[in-house]
C-alpha cells in the first residue's frame, strides 16, 4: 500500500465538505505530503558519522521514499 493510498483513504473518511469534488482528496493531500517531507527533512542528521546518525539517516530514506509513493509501506 502506498502512503498516498492511506492519506486519500483518511481524507475521504473526514468531514471535509470539498471532498466529493473531483481531485478534493488530492488538493488537501497536497499540502499535507509537503509538510511532512519538510519535517522528516528538517530532522535529517547534518552528517552520518555515527552508526545512529546513518540508522536515523536511513529511516528517515526510507519514509520520505515512501511518502513520495516511490516504495511500498511495510505491512507487518
Amino acid at each position: 500500500m502506498k502512503f498516498a493510498d492511506l492519506l486519500y483513504a483518511a481524507i475521504q473518511r473526514s468531514e471535509i465538505p470539498l471532498r466529493f469534488e473531483p481531485g478534493a482528496e488530492e488538493a488537501v493531500a497536497k499540502p499535507v505530503t509537503e509538510f511532512l517531507q519538510a519535517w522528516l527533512e528538517a530532522h535529517e542528521p547534518a552528517s552520518q558519522d555515527s552508526p545512529f546518525d546513518a540508522g536515523r539517516q536511513a529511516v528517515i530514506t526510507q519514509l520520505l521514499e515512501e511518502l513520495a509513493g516511490r516504495s511500498e509501506i511495510p505491512t507487518v
